[in-house]
């Protein structure tokens, strides 16, 4: 998700923040900081040798998009992880896709279409798992996967509603990237097909159920798996 910056904050300064919250997300999203850990400013600050302004700046952010949890009186911390926090964030993806990709698929043109199939080619064709980056789940698969979903959404043309998905899906990447839970009878592959499938063919209640249940599946994943997940 783009950030705009703010028309008083020094271009240098945006620089420096954009580069503070990428190396943050990033080590978030590879475990390099457990759920529920803190993250000190003024630690953060040292280590990229910036000042603690732009560290805030970049945790704010981080906040604004559920990769950090701003704590009273205790500063910011990484998400912990909980079967309440991601069953909320089920429960508003399941009430929210839906709707959205009902809107697409009413809404969407023929270039939409062709970003979808192009979309679901590029995620179907990407290895999911690399023996060099471990049990989890590949960044570029990670990204294809990300793309997919919203994609799918796009065709609805309502921006704020595309950046409701962009915040939830972040929160709940987090959680899939901390599980790294492989169920062998699920096949996912195919749950993207045919959701693909009926978008495609414009078949509203049949793409909107099967979203829904891709989205049930995978939160129930993830909430099983959430033992293991605090521990990686």
């Amino acid at each position: 998700m783009t950030q705009t910056a703010h028309p008083s904050t020094p271009p240098g300064k945006q620089m420096l923040s954009e580069q503070v919250y990428a190396h943050l997300r990033d080590a978030i999203m590879r475990g390099d900081h457990s759920p529920g850990s803190p993250l000190k400013p003024q630690d953060l600050a040292r280590e990229q040798g910036v000042s603690l302004a732009v560290v805030r700046e970049a945790l704010v952010r981080m906040v604004g998009e559920g990769l950090a949890d701003r704590l009273p009186n205790r500063g910011f911390a990484v998400p912990a992880f909980s079967d309440h926090r991601w069953q909320e964030i089920a429960e508003a993806r399941r009430t929210v896709e839906p709707v959205v990709l009902r809107m697409s698929i009413e809404r969407g043109d023929i270039d939409w279409e062709a970003r979808v199939r192009a979309a679901h080619h590029r995620l179907a064709r990407t290895p999911a798992y690399a023996p060099e980056e471990g049990e989890y789940y590949t960044g570029a698969w990670a990204e294809a996967h990300r793309v997919f979903h919203r994609t799918l959404l796009e065709g609805c043309g309502n921006r704020a509603l595309l950046e409701t998905f962009d915040r939830l899906w972040t929160a709940s990447e987090l959680a899939r990237r901390w599980s790294a839970h492989r169920n062998p009878d699920r096949d996912g592959a195919e749950e993207h097909r045919r959701l693909e499938e009926a978008t495609l063919a414009r078949d509203a209640d049949a793409a909107a159920a099967i979203l829904v249940q891709h989205l049930t599946l995978t939160a129930a994943a993830l909430t099983d798996d959430s033992g293991r997940a605090t521990r990686a």
